[in-house]
């Protein structure tokens, strides 16, 4: 047995610090978060590893945009797996817009009438939205109806990132970098919304069985894959199932605020992925429970901290 090593205020006082300190506690969410760094500062680390970022819930209005671009800017992610939801807000950002904070939030209806939409505590203006769906419109005039029949979601929305001028944008970032954007649920999302008004007057469709075909090819020529999984529902699950192909992930840490008892996929923790060959029976996974908007953050800035990080 190895002794719970405690966290010393004088001494642990960096995030990274902190984080390390973590893993020597071992225990509880402390010693989850800990051994979680460890894990991503191995995928960071590993030339071999291919990583996938997979982003469900409000990540990009919570705050993390400038993190995610952060890792696909220098080559820490590989490829992203998100729900449509997350592309909408970096392109609403991307053409200007913003996310707003609120301490209290107003009656619904009254936010209605304002013209505001809510998440949480987070706000955002119909204006804003207004100015996305003119920019998509935009982008698919500008594609050849011809092409798109045989066109992937992630290779349109590689070619509408490029567009994007904003270079914080995480759709700009990966479509610069050749970092793949599978969004298996795209079309539940105002892009897919828009998608499908634009295809009921004018001659368009994405072939969504090519991004498998694209994803199968990346699994079999990778020695190693590992995944960051921020909440469940499909993008964690599509992250997960395309490694099937190759006896699951070898290396894995979820952050999520769901739990097991009822048997979704959302809450299930990461070993479950085992009998499912969705995981490798000696993988390295750490399933943490909490709000990704915080932990992730610290996270990453410890994983990115230099080689004390993790054994």
């Amino acid at each position: 047995m190895e002794r719970v090593q405690h966290i010393d205020p004088e001494k642990d006082t960096s995030v990274a610090g902190l984080v390390r300190a973590m893993e020597k506690v071992g225990v509880l969410g402390a010693g989850r978060l800990g051994r979680a760094a460890a894990i991503t500062s191995r995928m960071f680390n590993d030339p071999e590893c291919y990583t996938f970022l997979s982003l469900s819930g409000p990540m990009v209005p919570g705050g993390l945009r400038r993190v995610v671009t952060y890792l696909v800017r220098n080559g820490y992610v590989d490829a992203i797996v998100t729900s449509g939801a997350n592309i909408v807000h970096d392109v609403v950002e991307a053409y200007g817009g913003a996310h707003y904070r609120t301490d209290n939030p107003t009656d619904d209806k009254v936010l209605r009438s304002k013209h505001l939409g809510r998440i949480g505590d987070i706000l955002i203006r119909e204006k804003d939205f207004a100015v996305f769906e003119k920019g998509v419109y935009d982008f698919l005039d500008q594609l050849d109806p011809q092409k798109t029949a045989s066109m992937a979601p992630s290779e349109f929305l590689r070619d509408y990132g490029l567009t994007l001028t904003d270079e914080e944008s995480i759709l700009r970032q990966a479509a610069l970098r050749g970092v793949p954007i599978f969004s298996p649920g795209i079309m539940d999302s105002m892009l897919g919304f828009h998608i499908y008004a634009y295809s009921t007057t004018k001659k368009f469709t994405l072939d969504f069985v090519k991004d498998l075909r694209i994803l199968g090819e990346i699994v079999h020529k990778t020695k190693k894959t590992g995944a960051i999984m921020l909440g469940g529902g499909l993008s964690k699950h599509f992250t997960m199932g395309c490694t099937i192909l190759r006896g699951g992930l070898d290396l894995a840490v979820q952050i999520t605020l769901d739990r097991p008892e009822g048997g979704s996929l959302s809450g299930a923790p990461l070993v479950e992925g085992i009998s499912w060959q969705k995981v490798q029976t000696d993988a390295n996974c750490e399933t943490v429970i909490g709000d990704a908007t915080i932990v992730f953050p610290l996270l990453v800035i410890a994983a990115l901290s230099g080689p004390e990080t993790g054994t």
